[in-house]
Parts: C-alpha cells; sequence; structure tokens
C-alpha cells in the first residue's frame, strides 16, 4: 500500500486466494438472481408447464368451449387431422378423456402426457383455424404438378369421364381405357417391335404405332408412362432413345387424332410415382404388379365395392390371359396400375403416394 511516496506491505493469511474473493464478489452481484429463478418456478407447475390461467386468457369463451368441443368428441383418428396431434399425442387425449372424464377446460389439455404449454397452445390454434385442409390442398397441387405433366388445372382433370392410359415397352404396347368409376372398358395389348442393336428409320416407328393408335379407344385424356431411364447410362442408350422416339410419336399421333376441339389431351406420368403409389418400389427399382392386378381382379367379383371394376363376363377373361401367361405382359399389368393411379391421385380416393 503506497502512502505519501512510502510503500508499505502488509501480509496476508496463506488460506486467502483470489479465487473465493471473486467468487463472493460474484455472488454479491447475482444476489437478486434467486428471487427471480422463484418467480420463475412460481409461473411453471413441476413439469415445466405454463400455469392453467395463461392458456384460458388466449381465447373467447366461444372459442374455448369450441376446441373442448373437438376434444371431448373427437376419436383419435380425427385429431391426428390436427397439428402436432399425429402419433401418440392423439392416443393420449383419448386415453385421458377415458380416464379422467371429459376435459372441462384448455388448462386441463396440458396434463395429457406429451403435451405442454406450447403444444398445446399450437394444438388450439389449428382447432380454431384447422390449416391441414388448404395443406392437403396445396399438397395435392403440388403432387399432380410433379407426377403429372403438362400441368393441367385439377378441375379440368376431375371433370373427364374417361382416360386411356398407355405403357409402352421394347416389344408391345398396351392400353387400358377407365371410365371414372373406375370401370375397366378397354383393355389390351399390341405387339409391335422387338428391339435390337440397330437403329429403325423413322418411317418404321411412324407405321408401327399409327397402326396402333387406330385401336385405342376415344377418351377425354390419354395418360402415357413417362420412362425412368436416365441418359447417364449409356448402355442403356439405344433402350432410351427407343422410349423418347415412341413416347414423341404417340404424343404427335394421339393429339392429331383426338384433339381436334384444341384442347390438349395427351398427358405423361412418371413411372416410379405409379410404383411409390402401390408399394411396387424397392429402392429405386419398381417391381412387377402382376399379383397386385391378379387381386383386383379378384376383388372385383367378390366384393361389393371393388378398388377397379371389371365387367363380369371378362373379369375371368383377363384373369385367365394373366395365369396362363407364359411371358411376362408387364406392360398390360402397367397400363391397369396407371390408369387407376392416376384416378386415385386426382380424386384422393386409395393409397396415399409417397412421395
Amino acid at each position: 500500500i503506497s502512502l505519501v511516496g512510502r510503500t508499505r506491505w502488509f501480509p496476508l493469511p496463506e488460506y486467502l486466494s483470489m479465487s473465493p474473493v471473486l467468487h463472493n464478489t460474484c455472488s454479491r452481484r447475482k444476489s437478486t438472481a434467486p428471487e427471480k429463478l422463484a418467480a420463475s418456478v412460481a409461473a411453471c407447475d413441476t413439469n415445466g408447464k405454463e400455469p392453467g390461467t395463461a392458456l384460458g386468457r388466449l381465447y373467447s369463451p366461444e372459442q374455448q368451449a369450441s376446441i373442448l368441443h373437438v376434444l371431448n368428441t373427437a376419436s383419435d383418428k380425427e385429431l391426428e387431422a390436427f397439428r402436432l396431434l399425429r402419433g401418440r399425442k392423439s392416443v393420449n387425449i383419448v386415453e385421458h378423456r377415458k380416464k379422467f372424464g371429459p376435459f372441462q377446460s384448455l388448462e386441463s389439455l396440458i396434463g395429457v402426457p406429451l403435451i405442454q404449454y406450447k403444444t398445446a397452445v399450437e394444438v388450439c390454434n389449428s382447432i380454431l383455424c384447422p390449416e391441414n385442409r388448404r395443406r392437403k390442398k396445396s399438397q395435392e397441387k403440388w403432387v399432380l404438378r410433379k407426377f403429372i405433366k403438362p400441368g393441367v388445372e385439377k378441375e379440368r382433370l376431375k371433370a373427364v369421364n374417361s382416360i386411356v392410359s398407355i405403357v409402352f415397352g421394347t416389344r408391345r404396347i398396351a392400353w387400358a381405357h377407365l371410365d371414372r368409376k373406375p370401370t375397366v372398358l378397354d383393355w389390351q395389348q399390341a405387339e409391335c417391335w422387338k428391339l435390337t442393336n440397330k437403329t429403325y428409320p423413322s418411317s418404321f416407328y411412324l407405321e408401327e404405332i399409327s397402326s396402333v393408335v387406330s385401336k385405342i379407344p376415344k377418351a377425354d385424356l390419354y395418360i402415357l408412362e413417362k420412362s425412368g431411364l436416365s441418359i447417364q447410362n449409356t448402355s442403356l442408350f439405344p433402350i432410351l432413345l427407343h422410349f423418347l422416339i415412341t413416347e414423341a410419336m404417340l404424343y404427335a399421333l394421339l393429339n392429331k387424332t383426338f384433339a381436334k376441339d384444341g384442347q390438349h389431351r395427351v398427358l405423361s406420368i412418371n413411372r416410379n410415382a405409379v410404383g411409390k403409389h402401390f408399394d411396387l418400389m424397392i429402392g429405386d427399382t419398381r417391381t412387377s404388379g402382376r399379383e397386385l392386378v391378379k387381386q383386383f381382379l379378384s376383388e372385383s367379383v367378390l366384393k361389393e365395392q371393388p378398388r377397379v371394376f371389371f365387367p363380369r363376363e371378362l373379369a375371368v377373361q383377363y384373369r385367365q390371359k394373366i395365369v396362363k401367361s407364359s411371358h411376362r405382359i408387364e406392360e398390360l399389368y402397367d397400363s391397369l396400375l396407371q390408369a387407376v393411379a392416376f384416378y386415385e391421385l386426382v380424386f384422393g380416393s386409395g393409397s396415399e403416394l409417397k412421395c
């Protein structure tokens, strides 16, 4: 210590160090922290949830009544339609309701396992302003834009009375004519070319495909399968070229033959989208749809409301053709599945597409 130019030294106890001093100083500066913490703890329950009165103040009595009505009457499947109530939370609400009786206030929702204050607020908001319908519509539009091209207004798609689904391979072209029930009106294939390593002239494709188009029935829309082959695989280039030429020919001939009113009638749908719709995908590879088609045929005879309607006089004939076929006729199966997937994507029935 310096005093008037002189320095004096005072010994300190050996046990004294700066760490306790700094610790005590910091403790004194934060002396108000425990009071704030106590206030915060008092504002929450033992589970860390906000107090019950806070949730009730967010909504008017009419809004609270509407929310409670849904919570007390909806099944677990119906509750899943609201935000954050998928899976176990919706089941917990129903179980809580059975165990403790109907919810008497919004605060009692916080007593449900897995539901805390913030979750409860979002659940209540979604019940009052259900976004799931708007999201479902936007998701439907997104699915249609992504997998069905070129883009067509959904109102026009829903107005169609019948479609022809066309799938082509290296040896044949198959088509399925279905109305919107959907009932199979026509379902057959035509043997065309046998792809080899050589390149066919355009006149050959024109002659072969024109012959097939002359047999295809008239419909509101024609749906072509869009191949998933990549141009990066050079070994498949001859097959890819064959598919592109065939697709271009079908687009041109079908539009010329049937689009006399000026309306575009030929669309395409992604092959893997149909595979995902029916769970026929293993990784990026699509498996055969033969067993699924056989199932559709059986259900058409045995069920009152089958997924696909086959005329009774033709159902047995189709099934025998599939069972007795000595060679793979995947194009025939795929043409039917593509038509069913198209209707179910547009009208929202059947299984959901796993994007």
